[in-house]
């Protein structure tokens, strides 16, 4: 007889241990695919590239989303992905913020008195946005729709992006 007798105790534990070392490997496996983060940064990119004003709107399919002037992060039970913007001068927007209504539609004018207020919220938002590392501000925040608006108000040329 070559092979080994399945009557030897260590045989059935190799086997075990396998099975039970299968099962853990194929229960870990993500069950969705993770989510579309270059679609969500497609769309900002889009409307940053359009004549002002200029809005977008992206269904977001993930629990958790990022938002910062350099991308967007998507996280959901199957992973996390990032895609860069390509567009220049994209400026996060916290919501209950000065900005918040600008990035749903309002006119700039009608929040702020001066183009000179507008840019100042602008730089504010977009030094706050620009923060990476452990100083980053940018939380995952859970929402919905992702918003997207090219505004264009005196000196300030800028693409606003609102998570709701």
């Amino acid at each position: 007889m070559i092979d080994a007798p399945l009557d030897v105790w260590y045989a059935w534990l190799g086997l075990a241990v396998a099975g039970a070392v299968t099962f853990a490997a194929v229960s870990g496996l993500p069950t969705a695919p993770p989510p579309d983060a270059v679609s969500a940064a497609a769309t900002v990119d889009t409307v940053a590239a359009a004549s002002p004003p200029a809005t977008g709107r992206y269904r977001v399919a993930a629990d958790r989303i990022r938002v910062t002037t350099r991308g967007v992060s998507l996280r959901t039970d199957g992973g996390s992905t990032f895609a860069a913007f390509g567009s220049g001068s994209i400026v996060p927007v916290e919501a209950g913020g000065p900005l918040a209504g600008v990035a749903l539609g309002d006119p700039p004018e009608q929040t702020f008195d001066t183009p000179g207020g507008f840019a100042v919220a602008v730089a504010t938002a977009d030094a706050v946005g620009s923060r990476t590392g452990p100083e980053s501000t940018a939380e995952w925040i859970s929402g919905r729709t992702l918003h997207a608006r090219h505004v264009s108000w005196g000196e300030t040329d800028v693409t606003l992006v609102l998570v709701a």
